[in-house]
């Protein structure tokens, strides 16, 4: 089992108001899985995504990460969880626009405190693994969005990490090119058994996954199987 959660609850509270966005979560994903989760705006699926990297801790409940249960730990614990064993892959790509495409796969292997020798073979093998080894001297303003987008997928799973978190990663992109993203999704996934959380609102790029759940107003209203890991 990779990850668990069992009656997740998160509120947040603005004055006298008190909101709330996840209702009693139970979730469990498994190592190798690739899971997307769907729901209307407002549903709480980037709230849930944020729970499940490491970046917000729940109001209640319990979250197991690789069986260590999360909100017991500090803020450098958690950040090292985030370094070593979580990629993010965003909408936005978030790359930084003075770094060309090697470097901005390296910085996540900086923070590490890799040496650069070391750094730059995972960064390369990264590159080489998203189709961009001959786009490494590039910055981000002389790449496509498809392109930008793999060098954030190759920065994700530079570190070897056990699951990438994917926040609308073909949002900002031609059908086409999200094709092409899910692509290299899926081979990750089956062929180095990176396991996949993504949030979609689209229905064919939730359907490359092995499961899709279906949030609605903060609880889990629906969980489909796609296929068998």
């Amino acid at each position: 089992m990779l990850l668990q959660l069992e009656g997740i609850y998160r509120h947040y509270v603005n004055g006298n108001v008190q909101t709330q966005v996840l209702k009693g979560i139970n979730l469990i994903v498994e190592k190798g899985e690739f899971v997307s989760i769907m729901g209307p705006s407002g549903s709480g699926k980037s709230t849930l995504l944020n729970i499940i990297g490491c970046l917000d801790k729940p109001s209640s409940g319990v979250y197991k990460f690789c069986g260590e249960q999360v909100e017991r730990l500090n803020d450098s614990q958690l950040a090292d969880i985030r370094n070593r064993s979580i990629g993010f892959v965003f909408q936005s790509f978030h790359l930084l626009r003075d770094l060309n495409a090697m470097q901005n796969v390296e910085l996540p292997l900086i923070y590490r405190g890799l040496p650069q020798k070391e750094r730059r073979t995972l960064a390369q093998a990264a590159l080489e693994s998203v189709g961009l080894s001959h786009r490494g001297h590039h910055r981000p303003t002389q790449l496509s969005g498809g392109e930008q987008q793999r060098v954030a997928i190759a920065r994700a799973i530079a570190g070897n990490p056990k699951v990438i978190l994917a926040d609308e990663p073909t949002g900002a992109l031609d059908s086409h090119t999200g094709e092409n993203i899910m692509a290299i999704f899926q081979r990750l996934n089956s062929e180095m058994g990176i396991a996949i959380v993504q949030v979609t609102h689209d229905e064919n790029i939730s359907g490359y996954g092995h499961r899709v759940i279906h949030l609605l107003d903060g609880t889990i209203a629906r969980e489909e199987t796609l296929r068998v890991i």
